[in-house]
């Protein structure tokens, strides 16, 4: 059974350990100093300048909705119903914001159309999963809202799986660039979701259980 005390532990220390590595990478060090960036500048054609205007709001609005939604999570967040309130906006147009800058980016994603397909699907599912959170709690639907908005932060999450998957592609099969990259996109959207889904799962299992019980008393 996965139980919320064990998956919340790990879901922050990854999330604060690549937002460490993020910036470090990209904001104390320069972009270009990373291995799939410089791979970038070897093309003459590429707009590094103009890359990086749409790159930097796309690397920190994703580690706002990644910390973020790391907390809404808890028990805690939902104790002050204001700030919980505020942050799940954040989160939203933090989400919205970058589905938009997304597009531009993945057009020049190392791997070349493959990868750049594959981000876009996961942009696709980005904003399905939270615009749907916040149809529902505009409806005030909680028990949909909550439901959805746990399939947002797992496609968010994605970002971090993401790099596990490609490290684990590589190193087993050495695989290109062209084919680890898009594989490794496509294996963290269905493994974070089908987690996701596995947890939904048993929390509705276990709660038609308790009204069961509950009516036999």
């Amino acid at each position: 059974m996965l139980k919320k005390k064990v998956i919340l532990p790990v879901i922050y220390g990854l999330a604060y350990l690549f937002t460490l590595y993020i910036v470090i990478q990209y904001i104390i060090y320069k972009p270009s100093q990373a291995g799939v960036v410089s791979s970038k500048l070897e093309d003459p054609n590429f707009p590094y300048a103009i890359w990086k205007l749409f790159f930097f709001p796309h690397i920190i609005l994703g580690i706002l909705a990644l910390l973020i939604g790391a907390y809404q999570l808890t028990n805690r967040s939902r104790l002050n119903r204001e700030r919980h309130r505020l942050l799940g906006r954040i989160y939203g147009f933090a989400i919205l914001i970058n589905v938009l800058l997304v597009p531009y980016i993945a057009m020049y994603a190392t791997g070349g159309i493959p990868s750049t397909i594959a981000f876009l699907v996961l942009d696709i599912f980005w904003l399905m999963t939270t615009a749907t959170a916040i149809i529902y709690i505009r409806r005030k639907n909680i028990t949909r809202h909550r439901e959805w908005i746990l399939r947002s932060y797992a496609v968010t999450f994605v970002f971090v799986t993401f790099r596990i998957f490609l490290l684990m592609i590589q190193f087993s099969t050495h695989a290109s660039f062209s084919v680890a990259f898009p594989l490794a996109v496509y294996l963290s959207i269905v493994f974070n979701l089908f987690i996701t889904q596995i947890y939904l799962n048993k929390r509705t299992s276990g709660s038609s259980v308790k009204k069961s019980l509950n009516h036999l008393k």
